[in-house]
């Protein structure tokens, strides 16, 4: 019998979202076949065993996760899903579940997967790139050459409505949509309260569907396509998580031929920042155009019970359970 570390909680501002997520991997794990360590962080960094809802501080850490076979950390946000903590178990010799350091990092940090994806020549919204420096703000263009900000640079690269966001949260969090210069200076300042670098993209308007990845031994297997119909104007961290009017459509509207495209464009955005294991990939289809492009990748995504990912596999007849179990082997 394995035995497997479960870890979850976190520093991030999805601290909550990842005790949800854990608790329904924990409840779809085989317990026939791991002995479940469940493991968690609080939003200060401490480290807890948690057994039978008691948590009990971790002294000696180190030690304590040498001596599991194997760990999943179903983290989100920083600290978790950024490339730190799979740093840790790569000093550490620890196998775990997910993507490696640099998949990590670059999958998190929305900024750096524009820059990869326009390498990989996979198609995406007109964006600007913001800086901030204490409490002053930047433009940086595509030579990496730095200007002070002026709001009619990105007016004229860009047509309102817009989406201004940290680029290093997930969940949504510190996501603004903005539809004036106003709007936009309050997005702006609302993104740098999450983080130094910021994300103002070209808003469009259509359908927004997911695609979940899964790397099954030496193959990457993509699942269909679901749709969100979200409760709001756009899938906020609220209307993720506390309007049940929100809902996913699997597989989503679309033709066929859309979601083979998808399917193949979230296998080259995997590959494309050297996936392993497992991530959804978000994608928007224009409404106009009927064209697609990519939103960005989640190298963790959400494992609740409304969460995307196990929905997708389960559709394509893998469920629950079977995912977890290729997942860890």
């Amino acid at each position: 019998m394995k035995k497997l570390g479960i870890i979850y909680g976190g520093i991030s501002t999805e601290n909550e979202v990842s005790e949800m997520s854990a608790k329904s991997v924990i409840e779809n794990l085989d317990k026939e076949k791991y002995e479940i360590h469940e493991i968690y962080i609080s939003k200060y960094g401490k480290w807890y065993e948690v057994k039978e809802n008691k948590k009990e501080e971790i002294y000696n850490l180190i030690w304590y996760l040498k001596d599991l076979d194997i760990v999943f950390p179903v983290l989100h946000g920083i600290g978790g899903e950024d490339g730190t903590i799979q740093g840790m178990f790569e000093m550490l010799q620890i196998p775990y579940v997910g993507c490696g350091v640099l998949a990590s990092s670059v999958g998190m940090d929305k900024v750096y997967t524009k820059i990869i994806f326009e390498k990989a020549g996979i198609p995406q919204t007109k964006y600007v790139y913001v800086k901030r420096e204490n409490n002053t703000y930047k433009i940086v263009d595509e030579n990496f050459d730095e200007e002070e900000l002026k709001i009619e640079k990105i007016t004229k690269k860009l047509k309102f409505p817009m989406f201004v966001k940290p680029s290093n949260s997930g969940s949504s969090v510190g996501v603004k949509k903005a539809t004036n210069v106003e709007e936009l200076k309050l997005a702006i300042e609302n993104a740098g309260q999450y983080d130094t670098k910021i994300l103002v993209e070209q808003a469009i308007e259509g359908k927004e569907v997911e695609c979940a990845v899964l790397q099954d031994g030496k193959n990457i297997i993509a699942s269909t396509v679901g749709e969100i119909m979200s409760a709001e104007e756009f899938y906020s961290f609220d209307a993720k998580y506390n309007m049940p009017e929100s809902k996913t459509l699997i597989p989503a509207n679309i033709k066929n031929e859309q979601i083979e495209e998808i399917r193949k464009l979230a296998i080259k955005a995997f590959k494309a920042i050297d996936g392993k294991g497992l991530s959804r990939v978000d994608f928007f289809i224009e409404k106009e155009t009927n064209k697609i492009y990519i939103n960005e990748i989640n190298t963790m995504p959400g494992f609740t019970k409304i969460s995307m990912y196990p929905k997708l596999f389960e559709k394509v007849g893998i469920s629950y359970s079977e995912l977890l179990d290729k997942l860890i082997g």
